[in-house]
């Protein structure tokens, strides 16, 4: 037994004590309490157990000392000690190696940053202040540096300025000097500090005993007994903590901390003590805020992070409470009067409080500002408080922005990386709706939420982000393409730590703007190249230029010689299998066949909605059908704008083939009805009406090609330049904007309606100039075989005609010119009605705000014809051609 009470840990911890002071179990009773107090706390360390990190510092520390050789050896020394596994807390001994190599050269009068006043009796790492907690890398191992580093957090840093510099707990006793390097002997200078009877703080070097005289208590103009400054002290200090003193509460109506108006006290110390109160008040706000919105998890990742960097901060002003109580109960032990000058006074309290008051201040006014916020938009609110000229609010603010900004920064580098959006509680600035189909994955899928977008964070950056991450996901999804992109960093990517988010953060134009830009431009790239070598993109949109926009000229001409006796049917006896065989037929025939096979298995015909009267003409259309990838380009909504672009174009080379049949129809029968005289003034004027036709078709077909359909130009230096999808999409819109716009198919339908009523009027004067034709030809057929019948009869000998014959051929030739007079007045009145319509279509044109379709109009009255027998067109096209001379 006697054995088992010397390996105790109190025989033992005794011993150690004798040991270091070198006196006797009877004078140690002091330190050995106190060295049971400091083993029985719960102290610990700040930092995480990183070894990698702790033996950098080492070698750091050998390199400061000019000692490579020392540093290359300790760093194989090291590799073998972990691939040997003899020890099992190596950290632990590295970390005492480096504590021991720093506190050998640690000044003497060195104290914490927070809770200064006892620096020195309190062990190290009780008074530690990490600056962030997620990272050792961000945490200063060094003593000193955590004692003096500028950024610091804790709210119980003293002021720099007006606050006096707290001195030794024994101003006759000096600390360990640098050559005494062992922690032993930092203990004991500590343990003879506490064990001295003269261990209070004194602000100022203490003045001989008995110099200052022990205050007695007053007492007001009632004999009352007013209330010491003492305890007016504890409970200052209860308050601090957000409980309620002896004599300062809480008033409930009033929302503070009050002294009861009952309670004798002077009026300064009542001021001074509802100053200090403030600062319980600032606590309880951000610790209540911090307490409910910590349980709150709709809150968020970054509000969880918002509620960390306040109880970091809350953390750092408790270091403080628990020094000043601690000096309390020093006094206390030692029965210390108020009036010592080592004692805590309200006055020095206000001093020592001031930084800390200042903190809570700002952190209570971040409170609330960040009230109904979340996410992103949390983010922007801390952001805004950053723009201080105050240096150590703008640390404190730097310092929080990090910690809600790193949540942030994952989902960041999560999303332009790997195209993953785990956004569970709705904080990033980009949305996902997971409803939407593949088929619609780039335009609904991903949107951003403007009100989430951190003010620090551009629209411009938030644009590329998006685009990013819908690349990647566009890739895997649409293209099952999942090779990373170029040299895009591999996936996975984390932010490193709060501190790396707000350095990265704050340097929006530089390293931020690098790696948005490294990624977006790679991505981008890499889904363009994926599109136009494995999907075609170019190809297609070139597709839809030869055959729906009818650029492929002698397969539309071959395709209209092919389809005129199945469309110059009803629409209702129209069979679509049987102008799928015409249209292979005359894809074969031309240089259409020379086209990628991928590219004409989707080319089809499409049949529109039939009514009533419609021929083959009205419901016939080409179609090109679009899935995958490209579907993206040329979505349901532009192959609806493209079909009704095609129907416009060929119901215009509709007009041109008509026109033609109608020329080599008067161009055949010219000769043939010469012997005809009496049809002369009629011939001439179907000839007369059907130039005025050609010309107005002829120069519309130029309009079409040149004004219209030209900036399909524009569109591919637009896709050769674009550096996103984006931009190929907006492009492409553009230019079916422009052409609709330049076919007149846009919401300026009156143009159209008068050009549509144009075209019928030249189906019009076809059927009529074709019933003239049949009428004139079956009359001179007639006349050729009475010709031919009277000289068969004159060979034979025989009377040529009888009187009968010839009175029957007579009426039978007045019949007919009786009908020229009724076609005369068809054929005018239809030059009328076409005529009003032209002058009606001019008058349209002239007035149009688009410069291409005014100068439209000059070409169809380039000899001013229309002009002449329309006075109205007179000023229209003055003023036209006046605002034009002004343009130019």
């Amino acid at each position: 037994m006697a054995a088992l009470d010397q390996k105790s840990p109190n025989v033992l911890l005794q011993s150690l004590c004798c040991r270091i002071t070198g006196k006797s179990e009877a004078d140690v009773a002091h330190q050995f309490q106190y060295a049971v107090r400091v083993i029985g706390s719960n102290y610990a360390p700040t930092i995480e157990r990183d070894e990698f990190l702790v033996s950098e510092k080492i070698k750091k520390e050998l390199l400061k000392q000019r000692r490579e050789a020392d540093a290359a050896l300790f760093s194989e020394l090291h590799r073998k000690l972990q691939t040997q596994g003899v020890l099992k807390y190596r950290w632990s001994i590295l970390y005492l190696l480096l504590s021991l190599c720093e506190d050998s050269r640690k000044p003497s009068s060195r104290v914490c940053s927070y809770g200064g006043l006892f620096a020195q009796a309190l062990p190290r790492d009780a008074h530690s202040t990490p600056f962030y907690y997620a990272r050792p890398q961000s945490l200063c191992l060094s003593y000193p540096d955590r004692s003096t580093h500028n950024a610091s957090s804790g709210i119980g840093s003293l002021p720099n300025g007006p606050a006096p510099s707290p001195q030794p707990l024994l101003s006759g006793s000096a600390p360990p000097t640098a050559a005494d390097t062992s922690r032993g002997s930092r203990l004991a200078w500590a343990l003879q500090v506490s064990g001295s009877s003269s261990g209070a703080l004194p602000l100022t070097s203490r003045p001989p005993a008995g110099s200052r005289p022990t205050h007695r208590q007053r007492r007001d103009g009632d004999g009352n007994a007013e209330v010491s400054e003492a305890a007016l002290v504890r409970d200052i200090l209860y308050v601090f903590q957000g409980i309620d003193g002896k004599f300062i509460k809480m008033c409930p109506t009033e929302e503070c901390y009050r002294i009861d108006a009952k309670v004798p006290l002077c009026k300064s110390l009542r001021d001074t003590s509802h100053r200090l109160a403030e600062l319980g008040w600032l606590h309880d706000k951000v610790r209540k805020y911090a307490d409910s919105r910590s349980l709150d998890r709709a809150f968020g990742l970054v509000g969880q992070s918002f509620c960390a960097s306040l109880h970091q901060e809350l953390k750092e002003y408790y270091r403080l409470l628990s020094v000043l109580h601690a000096q309390l109960q020093v006094e206390d032990d030692q029965g210390m009067n108020v009036g010592a000058d080592c004692s805590l006074t309200l006055r020095r309290l206000l001093v020592w409080t001031y930084d800390p008051k200042v903190r809570l201040k700002t952190l209570a006014a971040l409170v609330d500002f960040c009230q109904g916020r979340k996410g992103g938009e949390l983010a922007s609110a801390v952001h805004a408080y950053g723009k201080t000229g105050d240096p150590h609010m703008r640390a404190l603010v730097q310092h929080i922005l990090g910690l809600v900004s790193h949540p942030i920064l994952n989902f960041l580098y999560r999303w332009i990386y790997d195209g993953e959006l785990e956004d569970t509680y709705h904080e990033f600035f980009v949305a996902s709706d997971p409803t939407v189909k593949t088929d619609r994955l780039w335009h609904e899928k991903y949107s951003l939420r403007k009100s989430m977008v951190p003010s620090f964070i551009t629209m411009d950056q938030a644009r590329k982000v998006l685009l990013i991450g819908k690349s990647i996901n566009f890739l895997h999804q649409v293209c099952h393409d999942r090779t990373p992109p170029g040299r895009v960093p591999p996936a996975c990517k984390c932010a490193d730590s709060p501190r790396d988010a707000a350095e990265l953060f704050t340097d929006l134009e530089g390293a931020f703007q690098s790696k948005i830009d490294a990624a977006y431009f790679e991505t981008s790239k890499y889904l363009l190249d994926v599109l136009n070598k494995n999907y075609q993109l170019l190809e297609h949109l070139q597709a839809m230029r030869r055959y729906l926009l009818l650029g492929q000229g002698d397969f539309i001409r071959h395709l209209m010689d092919l389809l005129k006796p199945e469309l110059v049917r009803a629409a209702t006896t129209l069979y679509q299998h049987n102008l799928t065989g015409i249209l292979e037929t005359a894809v074969r025939a031309t240089n259409a066949q020379f086209d990628s096979p991928e590219i004409l298995k989707r080319l089809d015909v499409r049949l529109l909605e039939v009514s009533p009267g419609d021929t083959g003409w009205d419901v016939f259309s080409l179609d090109y059908h679009v899935d995958g990838p490209i579907a993206t380009v040329f979505t349901r909504e532009c192959t609806n704008r493209y079909l009704r672009v095609f129907n416009f174009l060929w119901r215009a080379k509709r007009m041109e083939y008509i026109l033609t049949d109608i020329w080599k129809s008067q161009m055949c029968n010219a000769k043939l009805l010469k012997s005809m005289p009496e049809l002369s003034g009629v011939l001439h004027q179907c000839h007369i009406l059907a130039s005025e036709m050609v010309h107005f078709i002829h120069q519309m077909q130029y309009y079409i090609t040149f004004e219209a359909t030209r900036v399909i130009v524009r569109l591919w230096n637009k896709v050769q330049r674009a550096q996103d999808l984006d931009h190929i999409i907006a492009a492409h819109e553009v230019f079916l904007d422009t052409i609709i716009s330049r076919c007149l198919l846009d919401s300026n339908s009156k143009l159209l309606n008068q050009l549509r009523a144009v075209f019928d009027q030249i189906i019009e004067f076809q059927s009529a100039q074709d019933t003239l034709y049949r009428s004139a030809l079956e009359e001179l057929r007639l006349r050729l075989q009475y010709e031919e019948s009277k000289r068969h009869r004159e060979k034979e000998g025989e009377w040529g005609v009888t009187a009968e014959q010839e009175a029957a051929e007579n009426r039978r030739v007045q019949e007919f010119k009786d009908t020229i007079p009724k076609m005369c007045s068809q054929l005018r009145l239809l030059t009328h009605f076409y005529q009003g319509l032209v002058r009606d279509f001019l008058r349209e044109l002239m007035t149009s705000s688009d410069e291409s379709l005014q100068f439209l109009s000059f070409r169809l009255d380039f000899n001013e014809h229309y002009k002449a027998r329309d006075p109205r067109l007179r000023p229209s096209l003055g003023a036209t051609r006046g605002r034009r001379c002004s343009n130019n």
